[in-house]
C-alpha cells in the first residue's frame, strides 16, 4: 500500500462514538486549530508579582486623562484598582464608628483580641481598620493595634475577634478560623488595658461568598456566620456569591455587587489625597439627588453616557429591589435620576420573567436578559429616551457573566444550549454539547466567565465541573472557522486585548497575561504545560483485514518555540475492533534540527504496529515548545490475519 495521509477535520466531535467520528478529533487539551489545523494554545505570565484576596469574576480597564491606565479587580473580599503592578484597595466603608465606641481586651499567651462595639453589624471576614488605639500594657502596641485587620470570629453582636499581628505593610492573606499568621503577637500579663478612649473602627462591607452554598437548614447556607448556631442578618448581597460589575464614566468608576449597592470612584479625588481614596456609595455623592439607586443587579455607562441601572430600586421605593426594573440617569449626570420635563432621567419595566439576569453592550444596543426571555434595549430619544422590545421568549442563560459581545453579535452561554444573537436568537451547533454539560456543577452556574480572544476568532467560556466548586475546565468556540474545542485551566475572569497587548485573565490571586511564551507562568520557575489532540479511529483498508503499521513520517512546525531542542510526540495507537482498547500504542519522539530557512525535523520514525484501525494523538509537555502538526504519513502493509 502506498503511504498514507493523516487528514483530519478540524474542531473536536464528542457527540457521536468515537468510531463514528472518523476523520475527526476527538480529544484534547490546551490546543486552538489555526487555518484547519490543531496547534498548542499560548502560555501566560503573571502581570505582576503582586498578588490580590479572592477570585475576581470580572475584568475592566480603562485609560484616565492623564493616560494612566487602570485595571479595576472586585472580588469577593475586596476591591481593587491595579496600577503598574500594584493592586490599591478602594474597598468601600460600611461603618466608621465614633471615638470610643471599639475597645480591646487580651489574653495572656494568646494572639485573639477581642474588640467590643455595640451592634458593629460586621461579619467573619470582613474587614475593619483601627486608629487612634493606645498599647494594652505589653506585646499589644499602639502599632499592633492601629491597622487593618480580618475578622476571625463574631461570637456575638457586639463583639467579634481577631488575630494580633506585627506591623506589616499589608495584610496577610490568612484562612478564616485557620492557622496563625506567622507574624501573630501573643499578648503578655501586662496587657490588661482597652485601647483607651480614642479608638476608631472603620469598617470595610462586610466581603461577600466566593462559592454558592445551597440550602438554608443547620450547616447549609450563611447559617453560622455571625454568632455559634445561629443564622445571619447578611444582606441579599452578601449571602450569595459576590459578583461585580462596573463601567468607566469618564476616567471615573462607577461600580455595583450584583444585587448590592452602587459606588463611584473618583479619579480627581483620589489624586488630590496623593493615593487611592476608596470609593463611596453613589448616593452619598455630592450632588446626589434622593432617587438615585441604591440596589442594582448590574450597571452599565452607555456609549451615550446614561448610567443604567438593571433590577434597581424604583423611585418612590428606594431601597426594595424591583428586579425587572430598568432606570437610567439624566445623559451626561449620574447623580440625577429624578425624571423631569427638562432632563432625559427616567425608568422601564420589562413585562416577562420574574428577574433579570445580567445586560450586554453592543454597538447598537444593549441585550437584556431575564431567566426566560431576551429582551433588546434602545436609545430612541426624547421624551421616552430608551425604549425595549422583546426578542425571544424562548432562551436562557448561565450567569451574569455567560455573555459576550463581539462586535455586533453576541455569544452565550445558555442551560444546556449555546446561543447567537445577530439580529436574531439561534441556537448554535455544538459538537461537545454533551461533554460539557454532562460534567457540570449547576449549583455554580453564577461562575461561568464568557471572554473574547479575537486574535484567534475565539469565545471561551470558563466554568466548573461536576465535582468543583470552582472554574476547573473551558470551552471554545472559533466563530469564524464554526468549531468547538475544550480544556482544562481554573480561570476566574477574562478580558480580551485592547488597551493591553495581550488578553487578561484572573487566578489564585494573580493576573495572568495570556499568548505570552508558551509555558504555565503561575510557577517560579514557569513550568510545562501539557497539551494534546487526540483524533477519532480510522479503519485501515476499510477495517476488514489486519494491517502492519510500520513507520510514520511526522509534518510538524516547531516555529517561535524558545527551547534549544523543541520536541514533541506523535502517539500512534492500533485497535482490532471498535469496542476494545488500544491494543498497542507506539510513542515517536519529533524533535526540530534547523530552524533557517526552512525547519527540518526528524525525517521519519520506525514503528510495529497490527490492528484494523488506527488513531494519532499529538502531545507534549516540554517548556518552550510551541508546535502545529500538519499532515504527517503513515506506511502500511496488509497483514496475513483477517
Amino acid at each position: 500500500m502506498p503511504l498514507s495521509k493523516l487528514s483530519f477535520r478540524p474542531g473536536i466531535n464528542r457527540e457521536s462514538t468515537s468510531y463514528s467520528n472518523e476523520g475527526g478529533w476527538f480529544d484534547c487539551d490546551k490546543i486552538r486549530f489555526r487555518q484547519g489545523y490543531v496547534e498548542k494554545i499560548g502560555g501566560w505570565i503573571k502581570k505582576s508579582n503582586s498578588s490580590f484576596l479572592g477570585s475576581p469574576r470580572t475584568l475592566h480597564n480603562w485609560v484616565a486623562l492623564d493616560n494612566s491606565q487602570y485595571i479595576s479587580v472586585g472580588t469577593p473580599i475586596k476591591y481593587y484598582i491595579e496600577e503598574g503592578g500594584n493592586y490599591n484597595d478602594i474597598t468601600p466603608l460600611r461603618l466608621t464608628t465614633g471615638a470610643g465606641d471599639a475597645t480591646f481586651a487580651a489574653t495572656n499567651g494568646s494572639s485573639t483580641i477581642t474588640v467590643t462595639e455595640a451592634s458593629h453589624g460586621a461579619t467573619v471576614g470582613a474587614f475593619v481598620t483601627f486608629s487612634g488605639a493606645v498599647s494594652l500594657g505589653g506585646n499589644i502596641t499602639a502599632a499592633v493595634l492601629n491597622q487593618e485587620y480580618r475578622i476571625d470570629d463574631v461570637p456575638s453582636s457586639n463583639t467579634f475577634t481577631i488575630t494580633a499581628r506585627a506591623e506589616e505593610t499589608s495584610i496577610p492573606n490568612i484562612t478564616v478560623n485557620g492557622a496563625l499568621s506567622p507574624s501573630a503577637v501573643l499578648a503578655n500579663s501586662s496587657d490588661t488595658g482597652n485601647g483607651g478612649g480614642s479608638v476608631v473602627a472603620a469598617y470595610q462591607i462586610n466581603s461577600g461568598l466566593d462559592t454558592v452554598v445551597a440550602g438554608n437548614g443547620w450547616g447549609a447556607g450563611t447559617w453560622g456566620r455571625e454568632t455559634w448556631n445561629s443564622g445571619t442578618t447578611a444582606t441579599a448581597s452578601e449571602d450569595r456569591l459576590r459578583i461585580w460589575t462596573q463601567d468607566n464614566f469618564g476616567e471615573d468608576l462607577v461600580l455595583s455587587s450584583v444585587d448590592g449597592q452602587i459606588f463611584f470612584w473618583d479619579k480627581s479625588t483620589s489624586a488630590s489625597v496623593g493615593g487611592f481614596s476608596r470609593c463611596v456609595e453613589l448616593k452619598n455623592v455630592a450632588g446626589a439627588d434622593s432617587a438615585v439607586p441604591t440596589i442594582a443587579r448590574k450597571i452599565i455607562v452607555s456609549d451615550e453616557r446614561f448610567l443604567i441601572a438593571f433590577g434597581a430600586d424604583p423611585a418612590n421605593n428606594i431601597g426594595v429591589q424591583d428586579p425587572l426594573l430598568i432606570r437610567f440617569s439624566d445623559k451626561e449626570d449620574i447623580l440625577t435620576f429624578t425624571s423631569t420635563p427638562e432632563n432625559e432621567a427616567g425608568d422601564l419595566r420589562l413585562g416577562s420573567g420574574s428577574r433579570i439576569i445580567t445586560a450586554v453592550e453592543t454597538r447598537q444596543q444593549i441585550l437584556v436578559y431575564t431567566e426566560e426571555s431576551l429582551h433588546a434595549l434602545q436609545n430612541v430619544g426624547p421624551p421616552f429616551t430608551f425604549g425595549v422590545s422583546q426578542v425571544s421568549d424562548n432562551t436562557t442563560i448561565m450567569g451574569i457573566n455567560a455573555a459576550v459581545s463581539v462586535d455586533d453579535v453576541v455569544f452565550w452561554m445558555g442551560k444546556n444550549d449555546f446561543y447567537r444573537y445577530d439580529g436574531r436568537v439561534t441556537k448554535i451547533p455544538c459538537s461537545v454539547k454533551e461533554f460539557v454539560f454532562s460534567d457540570f456543577n449547576n449549583e455554580q452556574t453564577d461562575q461561568v466567565v464568557s471572554g473574547v480572544n479575537s486574535s484567534f476568532n475565539e469565545v471561551w467560556w470558563f466554568y466548573p465541573s461536576a465535582d468543583a466548586d470552582l472554574n476547573d475546565k473551558y470551552v471554545i468556540y472559533n466563530y469564524l472557522q464554526d468549531i468547538w474545542y475544550f480544556g482544562n485551566l481554573a480561570r476566574t475572569a477574562w478580558m480580551d486585548r485592547g488597551i493591553n497587548n495581550n488578553p487578561i485573565a484572573s487566578s489564585s490571586g494573580f493576573l495572568f497575561l495570556h499568548e505570552q511564551g508558551f509555558d504555565d507562568g503561575s510557577t517560579t520557575p514557569a513550568s510545562a504545560i501539557s497539551a494534546h489532540a487526540e483524533s477519532s479511529q480510522m479503519d485501515i483498508d476499510d477495517g476488514d483485514s489486519f494491517s502492519f503499521i510500520r513507520r510514520i513520517l511526522p509534518d510538524v512546525s516547531f516555529e517561535q518555540s524558545t527551547a534549544d531542542s523543541p520536541a514533541m510526540d506523535l502517539v500512534v495507537k492500533a485497535r482490532n475492533f471498535p469496542g476494545t482498547d488500544y491494543s498497542s500504542t507506539e510513542t515517536s519522539t519529533i524533535t526540530r534540527s534547523a530552524t533557517v530557512p526552512v525547519e527540518q525535523f526528524t525525517d521519519q520514525a520506525h514503528i510495529r504496529l497490527r490492528g484494523r484501525s488506527v488513531a494519532l494523538r499529538a502531545q507534549s509537555s516540554s517548556l518552550g515548545v510551541k508546535w502545529r502538526l500538519g499532515t504527517p504519513r503513515i506506511d502500511i502493509r496488509r497483514d496475513g490475519r483477517r
